[in-house]
């Protein structure tokens, strides 16, 4: 057999589908030479069907092989309807088709890092942009802030992307798996300057709070407000991602 451009770096077995994050070896080309001594490297998801049917994100299709066939309904007036609130509100796609059939499919490569994430009849809140693709039997859906104020001044906007139920999904990362922070909240509250949590399960409020009760001890601290995680369950934080960001800027054509 000829030998890939990549390596398997992870693989998760579904009921009727795996799924692997692929990476490449370096690329033969100059202007990534920083970034790939870095250690930054292109990365690919590859979803591998057995009689199976999958949801991905739309425009992320790369290619596929096999008996394999594709459903885009917009579940009449009202799916449709749901479809653009969420395409609107949470930076996700309008239409995430379905997958179904025998074969290999193969998603857009990216320098971002994939993540893959079981859900056992639970339900995540992750970062906009980050669902990329799932089981179909995982709903995704809508998350809404509780107040206008938290939505205008978090950074996250009204609404978030919701994953529920049973199944594996991945997600995309703006940092590698290993450098998120998971903190345990158990009626406990986190704040956090900055936009750089990614995901939270469990019982847990968002609202965007002042780093002072006065708004004298606000300006001096130099602070400002501070995106408030209030209950119990599980926030996932990427304290490097300023990192990354700058170094995917660079990689901009």
């Amino acid at each position: 057999m000829e030998k890939q451009p990549f390596d398997i770096i992870e693989t998760v077995p579904s009921i009727y589908s795996t799924f692997e994050v692929l990476q490449y070896k370096p690329l033969e080309l100059g202007d990534f030479y920083y970034s790939q001594n870095s250690g930054m490297r292109l990365k690919q998801v590859r979803i591998k069907l057995n009689n199976g049917a999958v949801m991905i994100e739309a425009g992320s299709l790369h290619f596929l092989k096999g008996q394999i066939s594709m459903d885009n309904s917009m579940g009449g007036t009202k799916g449709l309807i749901n479809k653009l609130t969420t395409s609107m509100l949470t930076n996700e796609s309008l239409f995430k088709p379905v997958y179904t059939g025998q074969g290999e499919i193969y998603l857009e490569p990216s320098f971002h890092h994939f993540i893959p994430y079981e859900l056992n009849n639970e339900e995540v809140i992750v970062d906009k942009g980050m669902f990329y693709c799932c089981d179909s039997a995982i709903h995704v859906g809508l998350a809404t802030q509780k107040n206008i104020s938290s939505a205008v001044k978090g950074g996250e906007g009204l609404f978030q992307t919701k994953l529920s139920g049973t199944g594996i999904c991945i997600l995309k990362s703006p940092v590698p798996y290993q450098e998120i922070v998971k903190l345990e909240l158990d009626n406990e509250r986190l704040q956090v300057d900055g936009n750089f949590a990614l995901l939270r399960s469990g019982n847990i409020q968002f609202t965007v709070e002042k780093s002072s009760k006065s708004i004298i001890g606000s300006v001096t601290s130099g602070e400002g407000l501070l995106q408030t995680f209030t209950g119990t369950g599980t926030v996932w934080l990427a304290p490097t991602q300023f990192l990354y960001e700058r170094a995917n800027r660079n990689l901009q054509p």
